[in-house]
């Protein structure tokens, strides 16, 4: 029973320090991408007027997405031109790139589209994802409807076969 009890420590003791090493990993796996993070955004002049005009740009085009949401037919047209901004973000950061000094005061145009990919397209797709979440959500509510009004006509044809 002794020998149970000491194995147990040694696996418990094991196992603690594990979870240990584990979480110092996490805690320092982190710290490289905040730091990355951090450096990208104090790089960007954000009173520039055309990144204004961007963020306020996609703020509206978040506005109308919660002020349609009962409106379906609207919202998947919204949701195909946020597609298509993603889609055709490649072909915006090399016309960019090439024409940053007409309106940036610097050039953020990355060959690979770092810029473009946080600032334009990772809005664009929060605001797919929160339509394609919002369509889903409203099918389901149509489906309720549906097998609620399949149930009442069975129970109504149930009542006139007994009459």
């Amino acid at each position: 029973m002794e020998d149970l009890k000491m194995a147990m420590n040694e696996h418990m003791d094991l196992m603690a320090d594990l979870v240990q090493k584990f979480t110092a990993e996490l805690r320092t796996g982190f710290q490289p991408a905040y730091d990355n993070f951090i450096g990208f955004f104090h790089a960007i002049d954000w009173k520039e007027p055309w990144l204004i005009g961007l963020l306020s740009f996609h703020f509206a085009l978040l506005l109308v997405t919660f002020l349609s949401r009962k409106h379906i037919n609207f919202q998947m047209c919204l949701f195909l031109l946020a597609l298509s901004g993603v889609y055709l973000a490649e072909t915006i950061n090399k016309f960019l790139g090439s024409n940053w000094k007409k309106f940036a005061g610097q050039n953020y145009f990355d060959p690979r589209g770092l810029f473009l990919s946080v600032l334009w397209s990772g809005p664009l797709l929060l605001i797919a994802i929160i339509i394609l979440l919002n369509t889903l959500f409203s099918l389901c509510q149509l489906l309720i409807k549906w097998k609620r009004a399949e149930l009442r006509h069975r129970a109504r044809l149930a009542r006139n076969k007994q009459d």
